[in-house]
């Protein structure tokens, strides 16, 4: 258990890469609920931590303190950066083969009542049960919250559970005035469907339930006109092309009556769009992070390339170029779909961002 709070517990590092491929495509996936039943007790807290923030409520910061010593404490939701000293939410988690029964929430009730009397904590405005099965009398008593105090207190009263014997005597009357205060409808549970829709929302979702990408749509085509976005990788090209021929092709327009220079810039322009509708793709079927990946496995390999003696530019260019179709691309759920002019299309991604610099006076 950590004393401190995080304040960025909710979405401060990105989710990592998925690194499943081609297994998604012949094997069945399990459903998401499937998945969640699958896990251990301390997967399933991390689950409930990332659906936290999910919440309509919004928390100053989201801290798991499940472990042992934890008091009774899995996933905190704080209200204020007084953490458990001002107004907080507790979410309790329960991942069993088997429903969750009032016979297994109220020892944890008894434990949340306890931990408080003993001042490890304010009592929390909500205590939220989440379990994978949540059974349906448990629903229905919490649900009434006279109906819950009731039989709660009636337990208190005769219960050996050693974290109530274990008090003194001034302790217990403590924690019953305590209980006999407490408004009972703070006691909740979370159905698992509604878990599920609202982990849909966070950027944790697609790691934790990967489900095969759509067809790659078929590769985009340059357009006649440059782009405002081309600007920078073309420019590098029409001084590499400069460089080697001169004035036969040291500007657009040159390089349109220059039948090599013409021909290499259309094949580039092809691959910088190939590329391109790679990133567009990775950008609305998988998780962030993906394409960069890509961007970076190329860039660790052909950097070396780039860094070697040339007499032009241009040999520099077609030496990176293809040095890129070797590149061993990190698996991940979009590799499957890269193909090979979108390799040396990445290599003008690069060279767009002065990562890549073809010559050696091109670098302002």
């Amino acid at each position: 258990m950590s004393d401190g709070v995080d304040t960025e517990a909710d979405n401060s590092d990105p989710p990592p890469l998925t690194l499943i491929g081609p297994w998604l495509r012949t094997h069945a996936v399990p459903s998401p609920k499937k998945i969640v039943f699958s896990y251990d007790p301390d997967e399933f807290e991390e689950f409930v931590k990332e659906w936290v923030p999910a919440l309509a409520t919004k928390y100053v910061a989201v801290q798991r303190h499940g472990g042992s010593g934890d008091h009774g404490v899995d996933v905190a939701g704080y209200l204020t950066p007084d953490g458990l000293e001002g107004a907080w939410h507790n979410y309790q988690c329960k991942h069993y083969g088997e429903a969750l029964t009032w016979s297994k929430a109220a020892p944890e009730m008894r434990k949340m009542f306890a931990s408080v009397v003993s001042g490890h904590f304010t009592i929390p405005q909500q205590y939220v049960f989440v379990a994978p099965i949540i059974g349906p009398r448990l629903v229905r008593r919490l649900s009434k919250k006279t109906e819950s105090k009731a039989e709660f207190l009636k337990e208190l009263a005769s219960t050996r559970d050693p974290v109530i014997t274990s008090l003194t005597p001034e302790r217990r009357r403590e924690l019953r005035e305590l209980a006999e205060a407490t408004d009972f409808s703070m006691f909740t549970t979370i159905d698992m469907d509604e878990m599920l829709s609202l982990h849909q929302t966070t950027p944790h979702w697609a790691v934790r339930f990967p489900q095969p990408p759509a067809p790659r749509p078929q590769r985009m085509l340059p357009p006649d006109a440059h782009a405002p976005k081309e600007a920078r990788y073309i420019q590098q090209l029409v001084w590499a092309y400069g460089e080697l021929w001169g004035e036969q092709a040291d500007s657009l327009d040159r390089i349109a009556e220059h039948d090599e220079a013409r021909d290499h810039l259309r094949r580039q322009r092809e691959a910088f769009y190939s590329a391109e509708s790679l990133r567009l793709f990775a950008r609305d079927s998988t998780s962030d992070g993906h394409f960069e990946a890509i961007l970076d496995d190329v860039y660790d390999i052909v950097v070396e390339v780039a860094a070697g003696r040339f007499e032009f530019g241009y040999d520099r260019v077609q030496a990176v170029l293809a040095a890129s179709g070797n590149v061993e691309l990190t698996k991940t759920i979009l590799t499957e779909f890269v193909r090979p002019l979108d390799r040396k299309g990445v290599c003008h991604h690069l060279a767009n961002a002065n990562r890549l610099i073809w010559c050696r006076g091109g670098a302002a």
